[in-house]
């Protein structure tokens, strides 16, 4: 398990910001195709994630998924100014571009033959991660390098309690890495700056989830799913450099650590089984973004340097609506629509995470090569509102301008076993 993380964790390398904070729902090929409108309606090897409690009402096959998702982040463009002073009032141009960044995230799901009214399943995913990066002043100041890199294993176990009641739960395994790098200038010093250096060691830690759906009628299924919140506890080591005037003066080896909350979700959802050939799933979702009320980056031996940043986000409500067409007995596609709201409010965004809602647009299909074998593609676009910060919003990181561009673009290859 370790190898497979590390593995995991390097091929993920960040995940991707396209989620609206920094959790990534979408982790199979189902679920990029419907745009996660796939929790009453889960019916793969996936169900095993997205709701095991559905893996009661399914066959006595076993069944087994890999995908890969490659994903394209496009550059984040920032049109405006950098508050460089409050008292006077002083801004600076600071019109700029963040990197463009592409990664290949696995994703792996199996659900085992029943067990009486008991059935096993086991996923390893990527449910979170964040990835930005800035070359340029000023907003290599507080994000030269945000990155987050986020693994799970969640094995789950389901009971059937009647012939249209299931219930599950699981236990998830998280394990995080992470890279900061930023590089402030010192305040009432001209040319003098602290350049932060971060590199997180592999951490675990523990939540759990639960699962029940109900078989209201053979042509409709209500679910609800709860994955609780993890505290995500980065441990490495820290470089902090004293630079004036482009020379390093002093550098300070120690240890730092920081906390960020992967949040609590709670999903409810509603397939209805139109007619023989479509379905169509409305998931709601809320997720509890307000645990996460600021940044706190401390330093062993060197309290003087600690961050405590404020950033007070807000829960969150995401709509999805996804439609399932069985062309034939070999093919079946899928498409779907979505509106996520973003946590973040006018007061704390940060170059590290310039969110704004979303609107997200996918398509997919799953080919039966043969009763066993399917294959799949999906494709999703998150489509990125601009996002304007007025003087008026006071923001705590000196924003004075408009977010552009960004989003993202994932697609989405996969193999379907059942045996």
């Amino acid at each position: 398990m370790k190898k497979i993380v590390s593995v995991t964790l390097s091929a993920a390398l960040a995940s991707s910001l396209y989620a609206a904070g920094y959790k990534i729902p979408e982790q199979s090929i189902k679920s990029v195709a419907l745009a996660a409108a796939y929790v009453a309606g889960a019916d793969e090897a996936d169900a095993a994630y997205f709701n095991p409690a559905n893996m009661s009402f399914m066959d006595e096959a076993q069944r087994f998924e890999i995908a890969f998702t490659g994903i394209y982040l496009p550059r984040v463009k920032y049109e405006g100014s950098q508050v460089v002073s409050t008292s006077p009032l002083t801004l600076r141009t600071a019109n700029n571009e963040s990197r463009s960044e592409s990664f290949l995230v696995p994703h792996l799901h199996y659900i085992s033959k029943p067990f009486g009214k008991w059935r096993i399943g086991l996923s390893l995913t990527t449910p979170a991660g964040l990835s930005k990066k800035w070359d340029q002043e000023p907003q290599s100041w507080s994000s030269r390098e945000f990155t987050l890199r986020v693994v799970e294993f969640n094995p789950t176990l389901s009971y059937l309690l009647s012939d249209k009641l299931s219930v599950a739960a699981g236990i998830r395994t998280i394990f995080t890495d992470g890279k900061i790098k930023f590089t402030p200038p010192v305040p009432n010093t001209t040319n003098t700056y602290l350049n932060y250096d971060l590199d997180g060691d592999v951490q675990t830690a523990f939540g759990y989830n639960l699962a029940i759906s109900y078989r209201y009628h053979e042509t409709l299924n209500l679910a609800a799913t709860f994955r609780s919140k993890v505290d995500l506890k980065e441990k490495g080591d820290a470089t902090i450099d004293t630079i004036v005037n482009s020379t390093t003066v002093s550098t300070l080896s120690t240890k730092g650590r920081v906390t960020v909350p992967l949040p609590a979700t709670l999903a409810l959802a509603a397939a209805l089984d139109l007619n023989e050939k479509a379905k169509i799933e409305l998931t709601y979702e809320r997720t509890f973004w307000s645990s996460y009320d600021k940044l706190v980056i401390n330093f062993e031996n060197a309290s003087a340097y600690d961050i405590d940043k404020e950033k007070s986000w807000k829960d969150t409500n995401t709509f999805r609506m996804g439609l399932t067409f069985k062309n034939s007995d070999k093919l079946t596609t899928m498409y779907a629509i979505a509106y996520d709201q973003t946590p973040i409010p006018a007061r704390t965004l940060g170059y590290e995470l310039p969110d704004s809602d979303a609107y997200i647009f996918s398509l997919g299909a799953l080919y039966r090569y043969s009763s066993e074998i399917g294959i799949g593609v999906a494709y999703l676009y998150d489509y990125k509102t601009e996002r304007e910060i007025a003087l008026a919003d006071q923001n705590i990181n000196g924003i004075v301008g408009k977010f552009s561009k960004g989003g993202a673009h994932l697609l989405n290859l996969s193999f379907n076993y059942r045996f």
